[in-house]
């Protein structure tokens, strides 16, 4: 074999590992000499594994060995330090959990585990999930493997860059507003966030609870529905997660969306979507149309409220779970003179800016006075938001649109305006608010070379009708076998 073993899919590399023709610790070991090697050009990884990984590979080798192998049996994967990992470091990229060693394994971590996956490591992401570049973390930003000047997307950015710099087989992520689908689109890998309550949130250290979903970042369409098979399902540990029978997302790969209606709303089109992005999501449009696929327009009237809404609801439920980061239970402690003084000095040093910024937005929405006006009203809009996606699911079996307004911005452009930066999630917070799922798949690419992805919706829980689609899109083209020049 002419590649190297790192640069493979889930999908190739599974079947050489099944024959025996390479081994899970042969390719463990060529991972983490490249992160060793790699990794600080682009600081995607905040920790990593090495003893962890080895006896994790030698399992997998015993595992296939014996014959009781799944299809991620020895692939190594790297998460987002958002989920918690017992007995490995979790920070959530936040000086305040700077030293936090879990006791106990996100579910999603657990099937994984029983799968026979191995864990590289914990990569970067903006801290507790809130941004859209991985410029917030308190360990520093990670960078685009494709241009090192721009932003891989957020929150979900170590993920998606240790992705497409084949630092990873594959990652896992979490998307609250678009921080799968984002940073997907902005590395040129694919990104999937499931339905809400498709995937058991116990274990992912919460931002905003009602919005929360887990979901894999991949180099292949397959390779996403690999691993949503292995983390989907009901848990009872997660009060939200929706008993619901998964169905085989593989037997969707392949088979031909001839006939399939595929609607394009018009609010995703127009005032302030680069021309670059806009012929990328047009010409995939287009490869959709000519595969058979009829394009429908539609309309989601409420969309223009989508940003309020969601930095009403988002940064509430954020005041509400972040008040346990004290000092006093686990994380950072900073002395005071007495308790409050305690709690004040703890959460200045610990917290970041913008963490600290929607925790005090969240707080004032939340008050006395004021949650009538703010956080009460963006739930009635946020109804109405749902309703529009119900509608259009009327007319069609999905949704195509852009990701992001723009391809990767560079480095430091929106830090000093954070409004400017809220709004670069204006095509995939809809999606959250709604709670149902979105897949990103690379397009095309900008005059600079930098990835921008193709956006499909589905109803809830028709995360099948996505992959069916997003894989005959793939097959179709060749965005996707591009790869970054890391």
């Amino acid at each position: 074999m002419t590649e190297p073993l790192y640069s493979l899919s889930i999908s190739r590399l599974a079947p050489l590992l099944s024959r025996g023709e390479v081994s899970p610790v042969e390719v463990t070991e060529q991972l983490l000499d490249r992160i060793r090697r790699r990794n600080g050009e682009l600081n995607a990884y905040l920790t990593v594994d090495e003893t962890g990984a080895r006896a994790q590979a030698r399992d997998a080798e015993a595992r296939l060995r014996r014959e009781e192998a799944t299809p991620l049996t020895g692939i190594p994967l790297a998460l987002k330090d958002v989920l918690v990992t017992q007995g490995l470091r979790t920070t959530c990229a936040s000086k305040i959990l700077e030293n936090f060693v879990p006791p106990y394994d996100a579910t999603v971590c657990a099937r994984l585990r029983q799968a026979g996956a191995v864990f590289l490591g914990k990569v970067n992401m903006d801290e507790f999930a809130m941004g859209s570049s991985t410029e917030n973390s308190a360990f520093g930003p990670t960078l685009n493997p494709w241009h090192r000047e721009h932003i891989p997307g957020g929150s979900s950015g170590g993920s998606a860059a240790a992705v497409a710099a084949d630092l990873c087989i594959a990652s896992l992520g979490s998307d609250t507003g678009g921080s799968i689908r984002q940073p997907a689109s902005h590395c040129g890998v694919v990104g999937l966030k499931p339905t809400y309550g498709r995937v058991s949130r116990y274990g992912l250290v919460a931002y905003a609870s009602s919005l929360d979903q887990i979901g894999p970042l991949t180099k292949e369409v397959r390779d996403a529905a690999l691993l949503l098979q292995a983390i989907a399902g009901f848990d009872a540990k997660d009060s939200t997660s929706v008993p619901t029978p998964v169905p085989d997302y593989l037997e969707v790969l392949g088979q031909e969306i001839r006939g399939l209606k595929v609607g394009v709303p018009r609010e995703y089109f127009g005032h302030g979507l680069d021309k670059e992005v806009e012929a990328a999501v047009q010409g995939a449009l287009k490869t959709l149309a000519s595969l058979g696929a009829e394009l429908v327009e539609v309309s989601l009237p409420h969309t223009e409220y989508a940003v309020a809404t969601y930095y009403v609801v988002a940064v509430a439920e954020a005041s509400s779970n972040l008040a346990r980061y004290d000092g006093v239970k686990y994380g950072l402690r900073a002395e005071g003179r007495n308790l409050l003084e305690m709690y004040a000095h703890t959460r200045t040093l610990g917290f970041g800016a913008e963490v600290r910024r929607r925790i005090m937005l969240g707080t004032y929405a939340l008050s006395a006075g004021y949650y009538e006006a703010y956080y009460q009203k963006a739930l009635q809009v946020r109804t109405l938001i749902r309703r529009d996606f119900e509608a259009a699911f009327e007319q069609c079996a999905l949704l195509a649109a852009p990701v992001a307004p723009t391809p990767a911005f560079r480095l430091g452009e929106k830090v000093a305006d954070p409004l400017t930066m809220y709004l670069s999630d204006i095509f995939t917070i809809s999606a959250n608010l709604a709670g149902i799922p979105g897949l990103s798949v690379p397009c095309g690419f900008s005059s600079l070379g930098l990835p921008i992805g193709l956006q499909l919706l589905g109803p809830p829980f028709g995360e099948a009708v996505l992959l069916q689609t997003a894989s005959a899109f793939e097959q179709a083209t060749d965005f996707h076998r591009r790869k970054a020049p890391f």
